[in-house]
C-alpha cells in the first residue's frame, strides 16, 4: 500500500493552481472536469508517479468551520519538506508570501508556517543539520 493522492481544501481552484505551481514550484499533473469543479492535482517536478496533491474545492459545509478553526489556532493543514527552511523562507518572502511563523527551531527540525492564499496554513520543515 502507498499514498497516491492526498487532498487540501481550497477556496478557489484557479488561484490555488497558480500559487502551488508559480510560487511553490509544484507542477500540474491532472486537470479533469468533475461536475462544477475539477479533479486538479499538482506534484513534485520530476517525480512522475509520485504523490499528487489534490486541490479540492472547499464546498462541503464541514470544510469552512474545520479550516477556519485550524487557521485561527495557527495549525498548518499539511507540511512540505525543504532542504533549507531559511532559504525557502527568504525565497517565498521575496514572492510576497505571508508567514505566520518565521523559521523556528523545534528539536532536530526547523519549521516555518505560511498562508497558501486559499484558506490554509502550510508548514515547511527541514532538519537542522
Amino acid at each position: 500500500m502507498r499514498i497516491v493522492v492526498t487532498s487540501i481544501f481550497v477556496d478557489a481552484q484557479d488561484k490555488a493552481l497558480d500559487f502551488y505551481t508559480r510560487v511553490l514550484g509544484f507542477e500540474p499533473r491532472q486537470d479533469v472536469p468533475a461536475g462544477g469543479a475539477r479533479w486538479l492535482t499538482v506534484g513534485v517536478p520530476g517525480e512522475e508517479g509520485g504523490v499528487e496533491l489534490l486541490l479540492e474545492p472547499a464546498g462541503h459545509p464541514a470544510v469552512a468551520p474545520f479550516t477556519q478553526a485550524l487557521v485561527a489556532d495557527g495549525i498548518p493543514f499539511t507540511s512540505f519538506a525543504v532542504d533549507s527552511v531559511q532559504d525557502e523562507y527568504e525565497r517565498l518572502l521575496d514572492l510576497g508570501v505571508e508567514f505566520t511563523q518565521p523559521p523556528t527551531q523545534m528539536g532536530p527540525m526547523t519549521t516555518a508556517v505560511f498562508s497558501d492564499t486559499v484558506g490554509n496554513l502550510i508548514q515547511i520543515a527541514g532538519s537542522n543539520g
